[in-house]
């Protein structure tokens, strides 16, 4: 089915969001009676019959090929029920395996949509059927978890509404679905970066800017500077590795041209649901002269905190509440992290209105910070803007050095031994709030191998940072340690024991890993236990932020607050940091735990987390079957 070009269609009919002008609807908004909200198609009840096959998307007036959901790009809104069973029917028109994961979830394993690991995929031309209860409300979404189809359009928004009431109040809503797109191909693009991992940054560092390096600070300072670099082998503009040279960004899959558009009454409060479904693509996002209220972070209920601006990772969510006042257009403006394009979409009280778009600001660069070495910049530039120091795990404050009394966490957190750390180890002091470096005997232990180039020899915990190119900024900006759980976190012990995972890469070979191990090498699953209290701890080792996604289960962050840390889903760890979060497993399974840039998790950024029976020290893992004996669930690369 041929899906009607956004901009023609919209510069006909001037369908804005919620509402259209005629009876015309473009191939992803036709329906029989179904609901629409801003564009997207809405389907609600208890079953759902969802179809994936091949379309023609035309974004910004070019054709090019994407996988769809029943013939649409984004898929089909699905608006669900907190209490319901909800059953699907997923039918694959592909030529090859696909898939659905249900993205921020409590479900069953077995529901989890991740082929290699807790299913074996949908077959070309077969159905395979999900259910599930829902346990949960709040913003959340889906997509393919089979090859690099996720980049080519097979993702989708879902509403959960609460069974009790809400406890935020709004006079009307839009799901802003952020998302990548490239007419390239996402398997040339894949290729290309195994080549060359720079490709597609042509935002290189150049002679003037060396110039006004050498003019700002010394030439022999900006002479060190380049030569550090240049012995590294690396660049400080690599702060994407996919760019606008390849990339259109999407809101609600119109390119910027097309300008979707939601409309307003002015002095009403009006509810935006971000999901970033993107494959490569943090954005930062604002209204250039609308303060924004956060109210939910990965689907879960926050205390209110007023921002102006706020970075939002791939596959994270963020609920908003702006109440424009004024009769007239707001331009919404995300762009890129390392600013070489933006998404953009309009607020305004009527059709055809516009607000000017802001240029691009300036590219931002990489800093000793990021490589995990500048601890002479702690508290200066950068760090949480006027807020009080944020939270890390120092660990050897935690008695976390290999003792006779305390486990080993060495950062081979893959591979340890239960029985030897003691099921019922004493718990860990929550005293560790100061952000030190790493123990040497852990950096003695960090992982070695082709696939770690760069090591953070004194990680920080950054969490009170904005985020790349927003330290500086002359406005607000949301940071992890402004939010706060609304309701008190479930689980509030101390945890008993402590995984270290480390984030690692070999950038010019494009190796991404955990531990320095990619997933299509033979690799054992992390193990939790139902029902103890774990913290796991990342430790960035690469020069780049990674959205770190746990499959199954929610993390209270540790940001420095006690009873009501925020809960998620998705966390982005920024280069050179380390930060820690605390998880109460709950369902017994295999559960996927990845980096949610599609080409990270694709070249080996990927692992499993085995939750196992309390009562039981045995692996769920039966050797012999080879399913987690180096197995790739994203395809053969």
């Amino acid at each position: 089915m041929r899906m009607i070009s956004r901009r023609l269609f919209l510069g006909a009919s001037a369908a804005v969001g919620g509402a259209a002008t005629t009876g015309l609807l473009p191939a992803w908004a036709q329906s029989a009676g179904a609901a629409n909200l801003n564009g997207l198609r809405a389907l609600s009840g208890q079953i759902f019959d969802l179809t994936i096959g091949h379309a023609n998307a035309l974004i910004d007036g070019q054709a090019g090929d994407a996988i769809t959901v029943n013939d649409q790009l984004p898929a089909p809104l699905l608006r669900w029920r907190e209490g319901d069973e909800i059953t699907l029917r997923v039918h694959n028109t592909l030529s090859e395996d696909t898939s659905i994961h249900w993205h921020g979830l409590l479900l069953p394993f077995q529901m989890d949509g991740v082929p290699g690991v807790t299913f074996p995929g949908i077959r070309p031309g077969e159905t395979f059927t999900y259910r599930f209860p829902i346990r949960q409300a709040g913003t959340y979404w889906y997509h393919s978890h089979s090859g690099l189809q996720e980049q080519m359009g097979h993702y989708g928004p879902i509403i959960i509404e609460p069974a009790r009431p809400d406890p935020v109040a709004y006079d009307r809503e839009y799901v802003v679905v952020l998302s990548d797109y490239t007419f390239e191909g996402p398997h040339r693009v894949f290729e290309k970066l195994m080549k060359m991992s720079d490709t597609y940054n042509f935002q290189q560092r150049t002679l003037s800017d060396f110039v006004e390096s050498s003019r700002q600070n010394g030439l022999l300072s900006a002479l060190r500077d380049r030569t550090m670099w240049g012995q590294m082998r690396m660049s400080p503009t690599d702060i994407s590795d996919v760019t606008a040279a390849t990339l259109e960004y999407l809101v609600n899959g119109h390119g910027p041209a097309d300008n979707w558009t939601g409309l307003f009454t002015p002095g009403e409060r009006v509810r935006l649901r971000f999901i970033n479904a993107s494959a490569m693509t943090i954005f930062n996002v604002r209204f250039p002269d609308l303060p924004m209220t956060i109210v939910q972070a990965d689907g879960l209920n926050v205390q209110p905190v007023e921002i102006d601006e706020f970075q939002i990772g791939v596959a994270e969510t963020y609920d908003v509440i702006v109440q424009p006042q004024d009769d007239r257009a707001y331009t919404l403006m995300c762009e890129s992290i390392d600013r070489s394009g933006f998404a953009r979409a309009t607020l305004a009280p009527r059709t055809g209105m516009v607000a000017a778009v802001p240029p691009l600001r300036p590219r931002p660069t990489l800093t000793m910070q990021d490589m995990g070495m500048d601890h002479g910049a702690m508290g200066h530039e950068g760090m949480d803007h006027g807020r009080p120091s944020s939270p890390s795990a120092d660990h050897a404050a935690m008695g976390h050095t290999p003792s006779s009394g305390s486990p080993n966490t060495s950062g081979h957190s893959g591979h340890m031994d239960h029985a030897s750390m003691g099921h019922d180890a004493q718990p860990v002091n929550e005293t560790h709030m100061s952000p030190m470096p790493i123990s040497g005997q852990q950096r003695h232990d960090h992982p070695r191998g082709p696939g770690v180039a760069n090591v953070a020899m004194q990680p920080t915990s950054r969490l009170g940072e904005p985020g790349a190119g927003l330290t500086d900024v002359d406005h607000r900006v949301l940071v992890y340690t402004d939010l706060k759980s609304l309701e008190r976190n479930p689980d509030t012990r101390p945890p008993g024991r402590e995984v270290e995972v480390h984030l690692t890469s070999n950038m010019e070979r494009y190796m991404w890993s955990f531990d320095g191990r990619r997933w299509s090498e033979v690799v054992d699953p992390i193990q939790f236990y139902q029902g103890e209290r774990v913290r796991l701890t990342m430790v960035n080792d690469t020069m780049m932020p990674h959205p770190i996604h746990l499959h199954g289960m929610f993390f209270d962050v540790v940001n420095g607050e006690s009873a009501h840390k925020p809960r998620k889903h998705t966390i982005t760890v920024k280069p050179g940091e380390k930060l820690s979060v605390d998880v109460t497993p709950e369902d017994v399974g295999d559960w996927a735990f990845h980096c949610h840039l599609l080409y990270h998790m694709h070249a080996g950024m990927f692992q499993v987390v085995s939750v196992l029976p309390e009562e039981t020290g045995h692996s769920m893992h039966d050797p012999q079957n080879g399913q987690h004996q180096g197995h790739n669930p994203h395809g053969d690369h």
